[in-house]
């Protein structure tokens, strides 16, 4: 899991266990005259930071841009990608965003009206930036941003990605979030320990999501194998979007060793049921409500044996934080509207 700045908040709050401290875009400062580039005020020194972040026992990350400007107008890495990953590297930076930005500006000068030549160039780019940090010998978790384009699941393992993007921004707001999360079905052969797929960073307790959504939100991308890179102001949170954000078995679903991301076995108009296959021979099973109404899944099964289970398996539900005991395919119960039943499910 990488939570997001706000370091003091992050470790009272538990986000610590987690793992990663992620720094986004606008750290940069300006290149000096031998095209070193320096931070800004807001991080007057980057190094100590990084021996801060590791003497807690977290990780820290990075943003940058294959293009000469970030999203965000300030430097990118274009002509000074080995600069930059040693730089990172001397810092002891331990992962690195890499966001198309301005490049996607580079590739069509480059190559205008040619798509596919266009996606070429995007490739170098990127495996450029995979050469440079493998210079460095410094182990460094590469992930790539360019919104899923050109079937980037396809290809990202190639240039050295260990996580890519597989879709646009992702909003604070449930259709965003339904939609990407939805979009995820088929990807999962293209997931698995070293390369996962990336359908953006969580919202949780961002917007106005209620606290069913939240839990939809983080309980599908635990489904997903997805990185867990909680977007929110840690220093704002509240106690009821901790206890989402650090449910230490909702984690284990999304950091199970197996490493092997859900698929979708079943939808019917708002009802939608995902399973994951767990290491040790579990299942997660997660049934999910889209509609702005209560159901009560009137003649949908659980679906178990689809989901790799089989009848009288034990169930536990994971954000209630109790034993179901034995579960029949004809298990019911009502989902409340935007809401999810996440169920870890055993012999």
């Amino acid at each position: 899991m990488h939570p997001r700045g706000h370091r003091s908040d992050g470790l009272s709050s538990g986000m610590r266990d987690a793992g990663y401290v992620s720094i986004d875009d606008t750290w940069e400062g300006k290149r000096d005259e031998d095209g070193v580039l320096h931070t800004n005020e807001k991080f007057p020194d980057m190094k100590a930071l990084a021996d801060y972040v590791h003497s807690k026992g977290m990780k820290i990350g990075i943003y940058s841009s294959p293009g000469p400007k970030t999203c965000a107008n300030y430097e990118g890495s274009y002509g000074h990608e080995q600069q930059d990953a040693d730089l990172y590297a001397s810092w002891g930076i331990d992962y690195l965003k890499y966001d198309l930005c301005s490049f996607h500006g580079i590739m069509t000068q480059q190559a205008p009206d040619d798509k596919a030549r266009q996606d070429q160039i995007m490739r170098a780019a990127y495996e450029k930036m995979h050469q440079s940090l493998l210079k460095t010998g410094r182990p460094i978790v590469y992930s790539l941003c360019e919104y899923g384009w050109d079937a980037v699941w396809q290809w990202a393992p190639a240039v050295g990605a260990n996580l890519w993007r597989t879709t646009g921004d992702i909003q604070p707001n449930f259709d965003r979030m339904s939609l990407i999360g939805r979009e995820q079905a088929g990807l999962s052969k293209y997931a698995g320990p070293g390369h996962w797929n990336d359908p953006d960073m969580l919202e949780v307790g961002n917007g106005k999501l209620s606290l069913d959504q939240n839990r939809v939100h983080m309980g599908h991308w635990a489904m997903l194998a997805a990185p867990l890179l909680a977007g929110n102001n840690l220093s704002q949170m509240t106690p009821e979007i901790a206890a989402i954000l650090t449910n230490r078995d909702v984690i284990a679903i999304g950091q199970d060793p197996l490493g092997r991301q859900a698929n979708r076995i079943f939808a019917e108009g708002p009802i939608e049921i995902w399973s994951r296959p767990l290491a040790g021979g579990s299942v997660a099973l997660e049934i999910i409500n889209f509609s702005d109404d209560d159901n009560y899944l009137s003649g949908i099964p659980l679906h178990l044996k689809e989901a790799g289970a089989g009848s009288g398996w034990k169930a536990r539900d994971l954000w209630a934080g109790k034993d179901l005991g034995p579960i029949q395919d004809d298990y019911k119960f009502v989902l409340k509207r935007y809401s999810s039943l996440l169920l870890r499910l055993t012999k």
